[in-house]
């Protein structure tokens, strides 16, 4: 008996210590590789009666870079090299550029005056950005070039059509305006929008002039679990939280993000740059 005794006593400080070593892998692996390993994301967005100078627009859609402390200016670097490199039509900004500081602003600002599209580069605030600082967030982006759509759109003519690009304000800290961003949109322009919180997609599919909803804000919950999916997940970003929805007659993709929150951790999540094809039915 004794030395059964003994024997399941080590068995057990092995199992510990497996167990142990293996936890520590695994958050290794999250915080020093998944978190740094961007993919370029790609996904066909069908959607009748698309006019046919639409067909194949590409937009490219960076979210969630949230510089400093966790995610250096590096990673960021890389997410706007990969989106130069797509060439797109259009990049959408879906908010929350820094995470703790508003002055990180500033050191993005030449960052992002980088990105290059054919019909621009378009931006809405997150909820970071909307509690820390918008009208610093405003100038940073106007520095680089950027319009910051708040309640308002833009009209892009393609050929002998229109896209009309609308961004709404910052769900969690201000007041989104849908009729208000989608004032000027031309009848018969396909709309796509740019919401920081992708669960405002019920009310976007329930006003029926919205093709698109661009979001962020989740992460994708960062740490995903097989069978489980996300552990944990935002206010406001809960039911649309990953990947791509069809809501209504509406279409919803909500992308991982760029950066991390202070939780500098990645597992079956990585960040992604997005790469969005409009596709005619």
């Amino acid at each position: 008996m004794g030395g059964f005794g003994a024997l399941s006593w080590r068995q057990g400080w092995l199992w510990s210590g497996l167990m142990a070593g293996g936890a520590a892998a695994v958050y290794g692996y999250g915080r020093f590789v998944e978190r740094h390993r961007l993919v370029v994301e790609r996904v066909a967005i069908p959607i009748a009666g698309l006019p046919a100078d639409l067909d194949g627009l590409k937009i490219v859609q960076l979210s969630d870079l949230h510089l400093h402390p966790h995610t250096q200016l590096a990673q960021i670097e890389r997410a706007v090299a990969l989106a130069n490199a797509e060439a797109p039509d259009v990049v959408a900004l879906t908010g929350d550029y820094i995470l703790q500081r508003i002055g990180s602003m500033r050191a993005l600002t030449p960052v992002l005056r980088q990105l290059r599209a054919r019909l621009g580069v378009f931006a809405v605030l997150g909820n970071h950005d909307a509690i820390k600082g918008p009208r610093l967030t405003r100038a940073a982006l106007a520095a680089a070039g950027i319009p910051l759509l708040v309640n308002a759109g833009v009209c892009l003519p393609v050929g002998a059509a229109a896209l009309y690009v609308a961004g709404l304000d910052d769900g969690s800290w201000g007041w989104p305006d849908l009729d208000a961003a989608l004032a000027e949109a031309p009848a018969g322009a396909p709309v796509v929008l740019l919401m920081h919180e992708p669960d405002f997609a019920d009310m976007a599919a329930a006003d029926g002039r919205v093709a698109l909803q661009l979001s962020g804000h989740t992460h994708g919950g960062q740490v995903r679990l097989p069978g489980v999916g996300p552990l944990v997940l935002p206010k406001n970003g809960r039911k649309y939280h990953t990947g791509l929805y069809r809501v209504g007659s509406m279409w919803v993709y909500t992308t991982r993000g760029v950066g991390v929150n202070n939780m500098p951790v990645r597992l079956f999540c990585p960040p992604e740059v997005t790469v969005l094809t409009l596709k005619r039915l």
